[in-house]
């Protein structure tokens, strides 16, 4: 099978069977009470943007659920449980790209974090895979081997010894406080690469040692329902957002260095699907089932902590997925689409600059990185990104879009 095709307009034999309710959506603002940081029928700016559909990635066979950029490479996860790496450079694409198969298991891939020389991957069998990257393994490719199952064996063995270990997971089931007793949602890294976080839909969240895997913390209960992402800041502040519509904000004090809730943000009318942070970590944004993009700032109103400075709207459902690289924010939605955003210009106002057509089914994850073969010259006043978006229709899609510089 071919792992490139050129992009073409979707089918028109696939329809959407919501698509008679797509005017009523438009017509009723999501959050109403919140104030909309766009323009009032703001419309893409797609010739500024120069949005390009670069190719289109084919291999797997079954719905593409997580995305990772590192280094070189772009890693794929899908429900099937298989993990396909790619080369990030769109320039590579050919009939015969070197695209490869990671890992084969039976459990869906929820998510993906690469830190140092680990490839860590969750999964919705409970459980967080370890692979080692081997970069001189001779045969032209990385190697992946696995070393660890989280919780490990050693893990595991050590917390069947005390009573106190054991914690309850249902009303009438307990275990211990190391194991994730539902699908690991999210996981992400701390810029160290010294710790992993792991969010899960039990409505915990744990923290790992990647020195030796071991489960250094467990924050049961953390929601009252599923927690779906999780993001971390710079500054030591833990983000978690959950189906119960809230979002809460973490971080590690006392003489134990054990997590303690910091605030709860509560604006969300339906589950929490989706978290991204700015690079210095001074604006959240969080995307739900409300089809709202919210954005959180802090210092707003003299405050130390996030507080609502408006938001985004035009996905007419379900925000999926959030990624954010530079001043650009890419949303994907249960409507098919990608949306491209920027803050720029008086206030805190955003413009949408792009909105990318061309996926069958709902977009279920993001990555986004500046595109390294760009070169700016002296009258080429522009950034030019490259947005990889995964979809349930099977397919990997690269976007290049160049956004112009605010002068």
């Amino acid at each position: 099978m071919s792992i490139f095709t050129q992009w073409s307009s979707p089918s028109d034999e696939v329809q959407d069977s919501d698509e008679s309710n797509s005017s009523s959506l438009l017509s009723q603002p999501s959050l109403p009470t919140i104030p909309s940081l766009t323009p009032p029928f703001d419309l893409p700016t797609i010739p500024a943007a120069h949005p390009n559909c670069l190719a289109t990635l084919k291999g797997h066979s079954s719905s593409i659920f997580s995305l990772s950029l590192a280094g070189k490479n772009l890693y794929s996860g899908v429900s099937d449980g298989q993990i396909r790496v790619w080369d990030r450079n769109p320039s590579s694409y050919t009939q015969t790209s070197d695209n490869y198969p990671v890992s084969e298991s039976r459990s869906s891939v929820k998510s993906i974090v690469v830190s140092d020389e680990n490839l860590f991957t969750a999964h919705s069998d409970h459980k967080i895979r370890v692979w080692k990257i081997d970069n001189n393994s001779g045969q032209g490719r990385k190697h992946y081997a696995a070393v660890a199952i989280l919780p490990t064996m050693s893990d595991r063995c050590m917390s069947l010894l005390s009573a106190k270990n054991y914690v309850k997971v249902r009303r009438h089931k307990h275990c211990t406080w190391v194991h994730h007793v539902d699908a690991v949602a999210a996981l992400a890294a701390t810029a160290d690469g010294s710790l992993l976080y792991s969010a899960s839909w039990d409505r915990s969240f744990k923290i790992w040692r990647t020195s030796d895997f071991k489960c250094v913390e467990s924050v049961q209960n953390a929601h009252d329902d599923a927690i779906n992402a999780v993001v971390l800041s710079k500054d030591g502040h833990v983000y978690t957002g959950s189906a119960d519509r809230r979002i809460k904000v973490w971080r590690m004090e006392g003489a134990e260095q054990k997590h303690s809730l910091v605030s709860t943000l509560e604006k969300h009318k339906s589950a929490v699907n989706a978290l991204a942070l700015s690079g210095d970590g001074s604006v959240l944004y969080s995307g739900a089932c409300d089809r709202s993009i919210i954005v959180w700032e802090r210092g707003i109103g003299g405050g130390a902590h996030m507080a609502v400075a408006g938001a985004l709207r035009g996905h007419t459902k379900a925000i999926l997925c959030l990624a954010v690289v530079g001043e650009v924010l890419c949303s994907g939605s249960a409507d098919k689409t990608v949306r491209v955003w920027r803050r720029g210009g008086s206030g805190n106002s955003y413009s949408c600059l792009a909105v990318l057509e061309g996926h069958r089914n709902p977009v279920k994850c993001l990555a986004a990185g500046l595109d390294s073969n760009h070169v700016k010259g002296d009258v080429d006043l522009d950034d030019s990104y490259l947005i990889y978006s995964g979809s349930l229709d099977f397919e990997i899609k690269v976007w290049k879009i160049r956004v112009p510089l605010i002068i």
